[in-house]
Order: C-alpha cells, then structure tokens, then sequence
C-alpha cells in the first residue's frame, strides 16, 4: 500500500493537470500488450493497423523497447505542469532532456527488460536518440491520438472541474469519493490499494499533483520519484462510456421522446459541462449543441450557471428522472 500523508497547507497546494504524452504512453502500452488490459474492440480495429505501420516505418520500436510492466522511460513522459499542458509542450520537455540524462534512463530501464535487436540497441546508443525518441513519439501522437483529442480532454477537463468543486467546497473525501475503487481517505492521509509501491510519503506542504486519464482506464496509477512531484492519476469519470457502445438509453425511448442528440446531452449531464466540453467529448458541432441545450434548459429538464468564463449546464431533478425512467424501461 502507497500513503500520502496529507497536511493542512497540501490542500492549498494541490492542484489539477492533463498529460498529453502520459496519455500516448498508456495508448502505447495497450496497444503493444504490456498492459493487461485491452482496447474496446472498435478503438483497437481503428488504432492497431496504424500502430503496426509506425513500428515498421518509425523508430518507434526503440521506444517501447525501454518499456516493462511497472517501468518506462521518465523523460518520454515529462510531468505536466497545468490543465493547459499541450503535446508541444511535452514534446519541447522531451527534446531539452540531457544526453547523459536520457543514457542513464535508457540503462535502467534496459536492466528490467534487456533488448536484443542490434536495430533497436543502435538507436538507444546514438548521441541523437533524444530528438529520435521525440520524433517518433511526435508521429505516434499525430497518427494514432490527435484525432480523438480533443473529445478525450473534454472529458478529462470535466473530471476536474467535479473533484475541483469537490475539494475546494468540502475538502478530500468528497474529492475522493468515486475517483477509484483502490483510493481512499483515512486518518489523515490517501491510501492507494495494492500498490507497487509499500511506503508512506509525506507530502510535505507541497500538495499533490492530480491527473485524470483516459487510457489509464481501469486502473490508478501514483508517482513518488523525481522528476514527478507526489502524483496521483486517475480514470477520468464518464471515460469508461466513451469505450462502450451508443447507451440503449439514447437509442430507445429517451431518443424517441426528445431526439437522439438531445438524449445523448441530457444522459451525459449528471455533471456540470460547458457547450464547448459537451460538443468535444460528443463530437457534435457546438453550435449544435447549443440549440439543443437551449431547448432543454427551456423544457426545464437542465439548469444553467456561470463559472469563470464558461456557462455549466447539468441535469436538473426533472431531468435525472426522465434520465432514470427511460433507463428503467430499456
């Protein structure tokens, strides 16, 4: 079991980030079987001819080469510093690493999974396999994650804005509640389940660094060591409706009562989203997504608030019943 203990001023301190390569690097692993867990069969049948041709067209090889079950190259996966972190920034992290720096990553992570290939070996001893790792990492994102971008950071920026209302408004348990079925709050401190990791970590009034993902999915995952400051990162909520199939919800009475658009907004806002993270992780044009949401708000089955510079819409009691009753009937 891994422990943050957790002091008065780490609440003030902790804060919320989105990690573009920590996310190609979960994708990466799914795709070449060193996670145990898979790809919904759609996501895998789009992604997995892709991922073949930049193994044998990229030196993507030498990259996954460095990677074991618990173990991948740090300085491919750069921690984020804000929820604006973007690929550019990641990949500008990875191309200022140190040659020496990148050696001496590239030799651990070699000790728990020794390579072979005098290709993949040659590559991981050139003085240039920092801008060669960046390359290949830079294609491996434009060809298999770009795309879907967009959609899957809406989801996670949803995330944040539910914990970060929770934690401000009533401190860590509720931020925790529902975050993982291995996370919990007690006496004082999160404890993380059957972690790799058996210690306890003081987070030393430094906060902790709080990233939702969508390919760590189903699992959770902490960081304690350098370069990472204490993370915790976590399933985004709702991520798990993204691998499954149109909800029968949308498709049956719900859809035929208020359209299956309209559905398909009213089902996904049990939580606060703004126009512009709904038609993202909808993949619905927002002006779209506007009208049908003006015309839910004025049916009463949604409420409306601003936060900052965005306006929230969620369910209002009207529309959770609706919700649950077309459920109940499918």
């Amino acid at each position: 079991m891994l422990r943050f203990e957790v002091g008065a001023d780490d609440l003030l301190r902790s804060r919320f980030a989105i990690s573009p390569l920590f996310e190609l690097d979960n994708l990466l692993r799914k795709l070449s079987g060193l996670s145990p867990y898979r790809l919904p069969g759609a996501w895998s049948a789009r992604l997995m001819p892709v991922y073949r041709k930049l193994r044998a067209t990229t030196d993507l090889d030498a990259v996954l080469a460095l990677h074991s079950r618990t173990r991948g190259p740090g300085f491919a996966a750069p921690p984020p510093r804000s929820l604006a972190q973007s690929i550019e920034d990641d990949l500008a992290t990875v191309r200022a690493t140190a040659l020496a720096d990148a050696r001496t990553e590239i030799a651990q992570c070699l000790n728990l999974r020794p390579a072979y290939d005098e290709r993949i070996l040659a590559i991981l001893r050139s003085d240039d396999v920092v801008e060669r790792t960046a390359r290949a990492l830079q294609t491996a994102w434009t060809e298999l994650l770009a795309a879907d971008w967009l959609q899957l950071r809406a989801l996670c920026e949803r995330d944040v804005v539910h914990r970060a209302g929770q934690l401000s408004r009533s401190g860590w348990v509720a931020a925790l509640d529902g975050l993982h079925p291995r996370v919990r709050w007690r006496d004082g401190g999160i404890e993380i389940l059957r972690s790799s990791e058996n210690r306890t970590v003081s987070l030393g009034g430094q906060g902790l660094l709080l990233v939702p993902s969508a390919f760590l999915w189903p699992q959770v995952s902490a960081h304690v060591d350098e370069p990472w400051p204490a993370t915790l990162i976590y399933p985004a909520r709702g991520i798990a409706a993204l691998w499954e199939t149109p909800s029968a919800v949308i498709q049956g009475a719900l859809g035929t009562l208020v359209g299956r658009a309209r559905a398909g907004l009213l089902t996904a806002l049990d939580q606060p989203a703004s126009t512009t993270q709904l038609a993202r992780s909808l993949g619905l044009a927002t002006g779209a997504v506007g009208d049908h949401l003006a015309i839910l708000h004025g049916a009463g089955l949604l409420t409306k608030a601003r936060s900052g510079r965005s306006v929230l819409y969620r369910r209002t009691p009207l529309g959770d019943a609706l919700v649950a009753a077309s459920s109940a009937i499918r």
